[in-house]
């Protein structure tokens, strides 16, 4: 029996022994990609298709054990064919995948191909203050408002589905387009690099419909599902009740103010370094400020 036990912790060490430094390194990789897979389909549909497959392959396993044939034959014709089959069920999920991958700055390279110019931030500080200005107004007369900030994922196929203005965003521009009973009030507004490039715009739906709190209203469900297929921000203002709300990789997060939504939108629009500048001008007057008194 003791010489049983020292084979099998022979035979584990002698497993570790072996294990090098490219082991580890594949072993690291493929944690993160099932990780990233299970934190990617769950709470979706393709939740409910994974344990589909699982119990097809535990079918085969037990069909295989217990040599019943015909259920083999058939679940191995299944397996043949899978392939093409994941692809097609599972087609919304890795179209983000694929879209958060082309998103992602690799070495800073998306910088470095299309950076930031001083002009670009300009736009941008004066589209967060009038998006900031008008979600207040609109808040305090609970007039329903949706507001998308395009950022890396360009949105071409939704700005078709509208009207467009071109224009410089301001709280009285807004304030038109959502004022009731316009032509482009139900739409959504397109803001690209500080510019409100169209109105009147339909949404997707969101992937997890059905999960989705059902007090939230077609505009927040429009904003969650446009938040999932790109990395843009959303800003919903509610018919209902006024609450300010943004979504962001189809998350929602409400109760915004007007301040805490213009530092969200600074954090997530505004170079760093326009930033930093800001944090250092404000503290270089606070303390000019002091040293005068």
């Amino acid at each position: 029996m003791m010489e049983s036990i020292a084979s099998v912790i022979n035979s584990i060490w002698g497993v570790f022994r072996s294990i090098g430094l490219n082991d580890i390194v594949d072993i690291f990789l493929l944690s993160l990609l099932i990780f990233h897979g299970i934190k990617l389909i769950r709470e979706t549909r393709a939740q409910q298709l994974t344990k589909g497959i699982l119990i097809l392959i535990l079918c085969y396993l037990l069909a295989v054990v217990f040599n019943l044939q015909t259920i083999r034959f058939i679940l191995k014709i299944c397996f043949q064919w899978g392939f093409i089959a994941l692809i097609i069920l599972f087609q919304p999920e890795l179209r983000r995948v694929l879209e958060k991958v082309g998103r992602a700055n690799i070495l800073g390279l998306s910088g470095i191909l299309a950076p930031e110019t001083d002009e670009d931030t300009a736009h941008w500080s004066k589209a967060i203050d009038a998006v900031c200005e008008a979600a207040a107004n609109l808040s305090a007369t609970k007039t329903g408002a949706l507001i998308i900030l395009e950022r890396k994922t360009k949105l071409g196929e939704q700005i078709a589905t509208g009207t467009i203005l071109n224009c410089e965003p301001s709280p009285q521009v807004f304030g038109n387009i959502f004022f009731p009973n316009t032509p482009l009030h139900d739409g959504a507004v397109i803001i690209r690099n500080g510019t409100i490039l169209a109105a009147g715009c339909f949404l997707p739906r969101p992937q997890k419909d059905e999960l989705i709190n059902k007090q939230l209203g077609s505009r927040h469900r429009a904003a969650i599902g446009m938040s999932e297929n790109s990395d843009a921000i959303v800003v919903v203002v509610s018919e209902e009740t006024g609450n300010i709300s943004v979504a962001e990789n189809g998350e929602l997060t409400r109760g915004f103010s007007k301040d805490s939504l213009k530092k969200l939108l600074s954090n997530r629009l505004l170079p760093e370094k326009d930033q930093n500048s800001t944090r250092e001008t404000s503290l270089a007057g606070r303390v000019f400020s002091k040293w005068k008194k």
